[in-house]
């Protein structure tokens, strides 16, 4: 499976964004999903995750209350909607899948990366 993110740009500070992660050669119905993000400069980061169902999520403690990962399996796409923007926000964000039905928050354990989009939240 291929994934394509997309949605990123430029935004002020407490402002909003949502980014989208598409599948194609592919379903992502039975896939557990999660985004990432790097900094320059820095590692690879978890952000959020998501299992298959859309049931179970998962948070990294810097974006809990803000951020909120989604998912629409009949659009083969899973959604990173972030508010209350931050300038340590900034990074280009990476969307990852599993073929799992567990959780996972690893960046070791996903198997398929998107290529990225840049997030830049000015101050």
């Amino acid at each position: 499976v291929q994934l394509q993110a997309s949605g990123g740009g430029l935004v002020q500070a407490g402002g909003s964004l949502r980014i989208s992660c598409a599948a194609s050669g592919g379903t992502l119905t039975y896939l557990a999903m999660g985004w990432f993000r790097q900094a320059p400069g820095k590692e690879r980061d978890f952000v959020a995750a998501i299992d298959w169902t859309g049931g179970w999520t998962s948070y990294q403690d810097s974006v809990k209350g803000r951020f909120t990962i989604s998912r629409e399996n009949a659009k083969n796409t899973v959604y990173l909607q972030m508010n209350r923007l931050k300038p340590e926000d900034t990074a280009v964000y990476y969307c990852a899948a599993v073929g799992s039905t567990a959780h996972h928050t690893r960046l070791d354990e996903y198997d398929y990366w998107g290529q990225g989009t840049l997030v830049t939240v000015s101050s």
